[in-house]
Parts: C-alpha cells; structure tokens; sequence
C-alpha cells in the first residue's frame, strides 16, 4: 500500500511542477456522475465542465493549440484514449 501512495504523490508532484509551465497539458475527463471536464495538469479544478463529451474535447484540444502543447482524451473510465500534439 505504502509504494502505490508514493507513486501517486510523485505523479501529483511531477504534474504540480509542470502546472504553469509551456509543458502544461489539458485532459478532456469524465467529471462528476455523467458530466465531463476539461483539466489542466497540476491543477484541482477544471478549466470548463459541462454535459457534453465533444464539447469537452473541443475545448482542450482548442486549449491546447492555444498553449502549443498537447491534449489527452479519456474515455468513459478515465483511460486515455487518444492525444494530440500541438506546437506553436
């Protein structure tokens, strides 16, 4: 139990450290019982939420194109299920 909530704060850690930075990522999540939210890496609250997937996932890739960095897709359950990459 004590390596899995190691693990889980050096990712928490790893992600605060890039929350700000040109390396900041957006991940279009499920969020609350049947919404979905658009996260910013680092950070606890979501940049938008709202009831519509294809919504959420505009919105980061949008985001990300803004921010020249990359957008991470998650399926129903949480896992990733594409990425894109974006450059300015």
């Amino acid at each position: 139990m004590a390596k899995n909530n190691d693990n889980r704060m050096e990712r928490e850690d790893y992600f605060k450290d890039r929350a700000g930075t040109g390396d900041t990522r957006f991940h279009a999540v499920p969020h609350d019982e049947e919404g979905w939210a658009v996260k910013k890496e680092g950070q606890n609250d979501p940049e938008l939420t709202t009831d519509s997937r294809s919504e959420a996932v505009s919105e980061a890739k949008r985001m990300a194109e803004e921010a020249g960095t990359m957008a991470y897709i998650h399926d129903e359950d949480g896992k990733i299920k594409d990425q894109f990459k974006y450059n300015n």
